[in-house]
């Protein structure tokens, strides 16, 4: 396989797709194994550990952490180092952690080895969207962010349906076994995979000084900021889903799998891909078209958010839906934000630092603070907390988007 490289055209070469298919499919995996927690939760809380709702939400809060933490530094080494090797030695860590999740013995075993499917993750978060942006043309990378996180929602489902199928018919170790496997196999592609040409030899300079500068800048900062508000939103929606719909609606763990899945796919796979083609051509006419489009689309979401939780059947399913699909219309969009509005070599740092606050922000306390306020009054007060995050995440993004639209032409941040 040859380098790729990274044209002023709308054009790339071969190298270059055959690389979006290789972290599109990681990708996919990556999201399974995310997801296959959240499927088997209440077979968890009905095992012998009998952990309390906190603790379950904590599950998944520990992963977010230690992913968070650890982030900044793959983030540093990526803008620095052959960004591959850091990838599959990611892989293999996180498959690993999956296979041990299977194997706790307590729940102390199975939180730490949630905790550490977050090492091998930071890395492959960080360095896949800057290696993409590096492969492809600026022209093109709506389209292509849509298409690599296309593969969130499709793998989050067939976590969810996958989780739930295996527990029913096995059990929840199992699950874990299944998610697991495929990383290891995937981490060889991953490995042989070329380093952009625009990045042929290891970049000087950057390392954790760039964090500095990313801090110093206010459009970056903004789109994080909306990023983290969402990120909290989505976080609360798909670890507490199936859960929701076991207690409230009185659906078995298969059947709440097999929804929140089958809603998951169409409105995710359908909503990225819109949301990046959409973009792409409304760049045609607005700077911060990116913005615009995540910033109404998550706004809009939100009253549907509120009825998904509050309307009683069939009325929660066609809200849930339409929220789904507008949340995930700035899938591609919001990551094409975050890597256009900084320097070429610092888009991993970029992508890291992102990744460090929409978690320390976001998804990470969210899975517990819902638990917690679950665990003193019900859960179907608690996820009332969602739709307030959507509201403030898509209206950071429109305060952004106004305040770029009015930056002179010659302050930016960032090269194609």
């Amino acid at each position: 396989m040859t380098a790729a490289r990274a044209p002023q055209t709308d054009r790339a070469p071969r190298a270059a797709w055959v690389a979006l298919g290789v972290l599109t499919a990681i990708n996919f995996v990556n999201y399974i194994d995310r997801f296959i927690l959240p499927a088997v939760m209440e077979d968890v809380r009905r095992s012998d550990m009998h952990p309390s709702d906190l603790q379950l939400g904590l599950l998944t809060s520990a992963f977010l952490v230690v992913y968070t933490i650890t982030a900044p530094f793959f983030g540093a080494f990526g803008d620095r180092g052959r960004r591959p090797r850091l990838l599959a030695i990611g892989i293999i860590v996180w498959s690993a952690a999956t296979v041990l999740s299977g194997l706790a013995a307590n729940y102390g075993s199975l939180l730490a080895a949630r905790a550490g499917v977050g090492i091998g993750e930071a890395a492959y978060a960080t360095i896949a969207p800057a290696l993409l942006a590096d492969y492809f043309p600026a022209a093109m990378r709506g389209r292509v962010l849509a298409i690599f996180y296309s593969a969130t929602p499709v793998g989050a489902a067939l976590g969810y349906l996958l989780g739930g199928q295996v527990a029913s018919h096995y059990d929840w170790r199992a699950a874990f076994f299944i998610a697991g496997i495929p990383g290891f196999i995937l981490a060889l592609f991953a490995y042989r995979m070329p380093e952009a040409a625009t990045r042929s030899a290891p970049e000087k300079g950057g390392g954790f000084r760039s964090y500095v500068e990313l801090a110093k800048n206010p459009a970056y900062v903004a789109v994080v900021l909306g990023y983290a508000a969402y990120t909290f939103a989505v976080g609360g929606i798909s670890v507490w889903m199936p859960s929701f719909l076991e207690r409230v609606h009185k659906l078995d763990t298969a059947s709440a799998n097999n929804l929140i899945g089958g809603i998951t796919v169409v409105t995710g796979f359908a909503g990225a891909l819109v949301g990046g083609w959409a973009g792409d051509r409304m760049l045609r006419r607005w700077r911060e078209a990116y913005l615009w489009l995540s910033g109404w689309s998550t706004l809009l979401a939100a009253p549907f958010a509120y009825l998904a939780f509050a309307l009683p059947a069939p009325g929660y399913l066609m809200a849930l839906f339409v929220a789904e699909l507008l949340i995930f219309l700035s899938t591609g969009p919001i990551n094409s934000s975050i890597l256009g509005v900084v320097p070429q070599t610092m888009r991993a740092s970029a992508m890291a630092l992102s990744i460090f606050c929409i978690h320390a922000l976001g998804d990470g306390p969210a899975p517990a603070l819902i638990g917690y306020v679950a665990d003193r009054s019900s859960l179907q007060h608690a996820v009332m907390i969602i739709p307030v995050a959507v509201v403030l995440g898509g209206l950071i993004w429109l305060a952004a988007a106004w305040r770029g639209e009015r930056r002179p032409r010659t302050e930016t941040g960032a090269s194609a």
